[in-house]
């Protein structure tokens, strides 16, 4: 959504360098607002072997800005990045759990430092390159899906609340990729055809074995199957996430089919890696989960028997589920059809239609169907 009726009012772009954020700058700067942007540095390139090139894209938004005729602002955010990100980031790796830091930073950085510092600079609104769209209703300020289907990234926002939606545009909601690109292209951007950035920028394109065990010790364990059968050694919980089928090094075990292995389960207490090739194992299928560290963007969690639409990854079609519990920061979910490889300290985000109601961190779910450990006990552990 673009507001209008405020002409008077500073806006804030955080330009990135990328092309959405390129063109959000642009069509702001379309429609007479005063304008500037802001560049943030999150991470200290010296610790990364110059995999993220910060740089190369602050001279992309830096070329950006002097083409429309704007100041960049340059932060550096990076202690902020490291307090606030990384440290959970590390903390949720070493419970065992898998978690999704592109949420934890729009919090912590862009929705909270980088506005602080907008308004720092006498900044009434920001605006971000995010495909998302924003709607005034008499109940408040709703999230909605960015009309790209494709690219909707409402997914990653479920934790804005009712203040900063009031203060931010997001320009590039309600067109497509394709047209995002046409118009940095006939604007003269350099950065029209520039790779949309995949994964996490302090790990790049780096081996994520490699990064993490710099700051995590690697502790090995036992692969097994559900029936306690031990295939091989695994050299960290932390390297693996439920339904992996890459890097478990054990293809080929004598007296099982050559199919693929997946994870199936992880037992962070006696640090076993269980594993099986069925892609769809009932250990990996789920009908209800829980989780905590819930938001609901309009401030209200939804009623128990509410049904809803959820995503427990962002690359996942919205799937039809019943609120049955929410309140107090927690929330369980049944769905109407079982849900594979649903990972503890992942987002379960949930929406009625293309409106993002909120969601929470996954602490569990109802698989695997009988306790890994009774089952290694029981079975063959030769």
């Amino acid at each position: 959504m673009t507001r209008t009726g405020h002409s008077s009012e500073l806006t804030v772009v955080a330009m990135s360098g990328g092309v959405d954020s390129s063109v959000s700058a642009l069509l702001m700067h379309e429609q007479g607002r005063p304008l500037a942007g802001m560049f943030m540095k999150n991470w200290e390139e010296d610790d990364r072997d110059g995999t993220c090139p910060a740089e190369a894209d602050a001279a992309d938004a830096q070329a950006v800005a002097d083409r429309i005729g704007i100041t960049l602002h340059r932060r550096n955010f990076a202690a902020e990045y490291w307090d606030n990100v990384f440290e959970e980031f590390l903390d949720e790796y070493r419970a065992g759990r898998t978690p999704n830091p592109d949420i934890l930073c729009n919090r912590e950085i862009k929705f909270r430092t980088f506005l602080d510092h907008a308004r720092d600079l006498g900044a009434e609104r920001i605006a971000t390159g995010h495909y998302v769209r924003v709607r005034s209703t008499d109940d408040g300020w709703q999230l909605l899906r960015g009309r790209d289907s494709g690219k909707d990234q409402s997914y990653f926002l479920y934790t804005l609340g009712q203040d900063q939606l009031a203060c931010t545009d997001f320009p590039v909601g309600e067109l497509p990729k394709s047209s995002v690109r046409d118009r940095a292209a006939a604007a003269g951007f350099g950065v029209h055809d520039k790779k949309d950035s995949t994964g996490i920028c302090f790990i790049g394109e780096r081996d994520f074995r490699g990064f993490l065990a710099r700051y995590i010790e690697p502790c090995p364990g036992d692969i097994r199957t559900p029936e306690g059968q031990v295939l091989g050694e695994h050299q960290g919980l932390m390297f693996h996430t439920l339904g992996q089928r890459q890097g478990l090094g054990i293809g080929g075990v004598r007296g099982f089919p050559d199919a693929p292995w997946y994870v199936l389960h992880k037992d962070i207490d006696e640090n076993v890696l269980f594993v099986g090739q069925q892609h769809d194992h009932p250990w990996l299928m789920s009908r209800q989960l829980t989780a905590g560290q819930t938001h609901w963007i309009s401030g209200q969690a939804p009623a128990a028997g509410t049904p809803v639409q959820a995503q427990v990854r962002y690359r996942q079609n919205a799937q039809a589920a019943t609120v049955a519990e929410a309140g107090n920061g927690r929330l369980r979910l049944v769905f109407e059809q079982p849900q594979r490889a649903v990972t503890p300290g992942q987002s379960v985000v949930v929406y009625s239609d293309e409106v993002c109601l909120g969601g929470g961190i996954i602490d569990a779910c109802d698989a695997p169907p009988a306790g890994p450990l009774a089952a290694v006990n029981g079975g063959d552990t030769a």
